[in-house]
């Protein structure tokens, strides 16, 4: 599908349609919103416009319909009750309450304000009049009382309290009563859309149409309407599923269809390399070559994640991949998140490229200015056939030959909107981005749906699994003494803990606190870093423990991605009980980059709460870093996995990936197939389509990639 069939609806100058002008008002527009209120209320719901109100769900209800006479009214429960004010009884100190008497025909109550405001307060309930009164009735030595009720109506509004209240999550300045009102307008301007959903499809889910669904929501009988599973919200979520999921579709066929150039080396490099290697490709890398190779050859550009846990052998797929635009003339390059990662895989690739007579350099934002000019024009020249380094390669001053294949070692993660920048700089270069952490397939199809997947699940021969144990932390000074025999024997160590220095809020063993007590007992072969340092002393301390200098390293959640020790065979993590799984996984990986066997000592404090329970035993059971990313979704929720918020999840306003999980596949197979069946979205369900992908804001997401 070209994607230039959609550009003349999804273009910047064509608004959106006409039948959603109504719902992109500005918050504003409603009765009773001033300039105050429309801060707050942008605050609240994360936006101006009153779509952004539809999305604020309600989290509670109120009934308020329980309406007994006085004498059968039960204490605790919220009561709304008409009743007729005897009489006003001021305080005689200000530390005393407002008191009004009121009855009904068969009992008193006494009414309590603890704020006086004698003159509203007469004005809401004159002497004599009937009032309706709602709120929680409660019993003070044997009489009848409520404070502050939630409303006071005459009787000829009960309509408005007598029923079912919804109750929103609100900010300071905003009431319930507000945010019910201004939501009830907004549900009132809300247009009768066309059916966007496959009408089989509605009527095997037991789904009705999306106005019904949003009225619905918005106006709960029952608390479980408010949960993630009732039809009416997984209605919603499923039309922001595929909203994301038909975005991210128009874009990966919009990147297959952006032309690029056809690539296909002769292997006589490549296979120079293989033979130099110590060890044979598993096939899973063999697999994952193939997929490149043959997406090298198109001639439209490529857009891959690769995704391989550590010491799969996924730098070893990227060489070979930019060996083979090499072998055609061209220049690839290899993008780090920092210099002492770059460094890393300068020494991985350059040994083996300088025995084929292939120029690699490394560039960063500290390499000398002479260096730097030499490289910048060695580069412009096609001197260079590989530059590896950090962001600073992507600076204008940098300027390539024939930039043809793009690496990106991806931890910093990029967004949809930038993956294509990065290969601005080249001939309409390919982008290989890797990562080592496990991501669950929910957060790959979300958040790298416009990308292809390859995936490395399988770890090179001959090496051993990681020997985890879960040990309490009143063991410590054993451990810390049975580590001291294994340092003496030449073996290299890291101590992780969670906090920096300690804070009255938390018993959580400090780095800092920690690297002074191993230094009684290691010495000078004791080393630290933390998230806290200069750039430059971190990478100083690491460079020392990388040579051996450091035997013991104390180090917070930095070392997560850091640099290739193989003589570092054991790992101790304080508090493993507050990591969550993922993260835990990548700190073991750290240990897992040589072939020698190694040990893992998860340490935890008492009492453990069951879900950390169950993380220990998993990491002790389980190596498969994709099992554990998907059991961590499960136990930590789609808020926030692996450590880092992923924006993939937290973009969603309705969808809960613990619950919609299945829908949001369901949504991915729809999305292709509605791209294959309808590609210019031209059928009636098709134009419908449109106004869902506006509806869910998704127009920009899909205009940054108009052809």
């Amino acid at each position: 599908m070209m994607f230039t069939n959609l550009s003349p609806y999804l273009s910047e100058n064509i608004m959106r349609p006409e039948i959603l002008y109504p719902l992109f008002a500005d918050i504003s527009t409603l009765k009773g919103v001033g300039e105050r209120t429309h801060k707050l209320i942008t605050n609240l719901i994360n936006g101006n416009k009153l779509v952004n109100m539809l999305w604020h769900l309600p989290t509670n209800i109120i009934d308020r319909t329980y309406a007994p006479k006085l004498i059968n009214a039960i204490p605790g429960k919220i009561c709304t009750i008409a009743v007729k004010v005897v009489e006003h009884i001021a305080p005689k100190t200000n530390k005393q309450p407002y008191k009004v008497i009121v009855e009904d025909e068969s009992e008193q109550l006494t009414i309590i304000f603890f704020k006086v405001y004698a003159q509203s307060i007469a004005k809401a309930l004159p002497v004599g009049s009937t009032r309706v009164i709602s709120g929680k009735l409660e019993s003070y030595n044997g009489q009848l009382q409520m404070s502050h009720p939630d409303y006071i109506v005459k009787p000829d509004e009960i309509s408005k309290v007598l029923g079912i209240e919804t109750v929103y999550p609100l900010t300071a300045g905003i009431t319930n009563k507000m945010m019910s009102k201004y939501m009830q307008q907004v549900i009132c301007r809300i247009p009768k859309f066309p059916e966007w959903q496959d009408e089989k499809f509605l009527s095997k889910q037991k789904w009705g149409g999306f106005n019904e669904a949003i009225l619905k929501v918005h106006n709960p009988k029952y608390l479980t309407e408010l949960e993630p599973f009732a039809p009416e919200r997984c209605r919603l979520a499923y039309d922001e599923l595929l909203a994301n999921q038909l975005a991210l579709a128009i874009v990966r066929q919009k990147i297959k269809k952006q032309v690029g150039r056809s690539l296909c080396g002769d292997g006589r490099l490549r296979n120079k390399i293989l033979d130099c290697l110590p060890f044979t490709l598993t096939q899973a890398q063999k697999n994952v070559l193939s997929e490149i190779y043959e997406d090298q050859k198109q001639p439209y550009r490529m857009l891959r994640l690769l995704q391989g846990d550590v010491g799969s052998g996924k730098t070893i797929v990227a060489l070979l991949s930019m060996i083979s635009v090499v072998e055609c003339g061209a220049q690839a390059a290899i993008m780090a998140p920092t210099e002492i990662l770059a460094k890393q895989h300068l020494e991985t690739i350059q040994s083996l490229c300088e025995n084929i007579g292939v120029k690699v350099a490394l560039l960063t934002g500290k390499t000398k200015s002479k260096e730097r000019k030499n490289i910048i024009n060695a580069l412009q020249n096609g001197e260079i056939n590989i530059i590896i380094g950090t962001h600073a390669l992507f600076q204008e001053s940098v300027i390539f030959k024939d930039l043809a294949f793009v690496v990106v070692d991806e931890q910093h993660r990029f967004g949809v909107h930038q993956r294509l920048l990065l290969s601005e700089k080249g001939n309409k270069a390919d982008i290989l981005v890797m990562t080592a952490t496990p991501i669950p397939r929910t957060l790959v199809l979300t958040a790298y749906g416009d990308m292809e997947y390859s995936k490395i699940d399988q770890v090179p021969e001959g090496r051993k699994p990681v020997d985890t144990r879960v040990i309490p932390l009143n063991k410590l000074a054993e451990v810390a003494t049975a580590l001291k025999r294994k340092i003496e024997t030449g073996t290299q160590a890291y101590w992780v803990c969670p906090l920096v220095e300690e804070s009255e809020k938390s018993d959580l063993a400090a780095a800092e606190e920690r690297f002074v007590a191993l230094q009684k007992i290691f010495g000078d072969k004791v080393g630290l870093v933390h998230g806290k340092m200069k750039e430059k002393d971190k990478d100083e301390v690491m460079e020392r423990f990388k040579n051996g200098e450091i035997k013991l390293l104390v180090a917070t959640t930095v070392i997560e991605v850091g640099v290739n020790v193989p003589q570092a065979t054991i790992m101790i993590i304080e508090h493993a009980e507050r990591f969550g799984l993922a993260q835990l996984h990548q700190l073991r990986g750290r240990i897992k980059r040589g072939f020698e066997a190694s040990t893992c000592m998860l340490m935890y404090n008492y009492p453990l709460s069951e879900t950390a329970k169950e993380r220990l035993n998993i990491m002790r059971e389980s190596e498969d870093g994709f099992m554990i990313a998907e059991k961590d979704l499960e136990l930590r929720g789609g808020g926030e996995i692996l450590g880092t918020k992923q924006s993939g999840f937290a973009n969603f306003k309705i969808a809960n990936m613990e619950v919609h999980k299945n829908l949001l596949h369901i949504a991915n197979q729809d999305a292709k197939l509605i791209l294959e069946l309808d590609p210019k979205l031209e059928s009636l369900r098709g134009k419908a389509l449109r106004t869902l992908l506006y509806l869910f804001e998704k127009d920009d997401t899909v205009r940054n990639y108009r052809g």
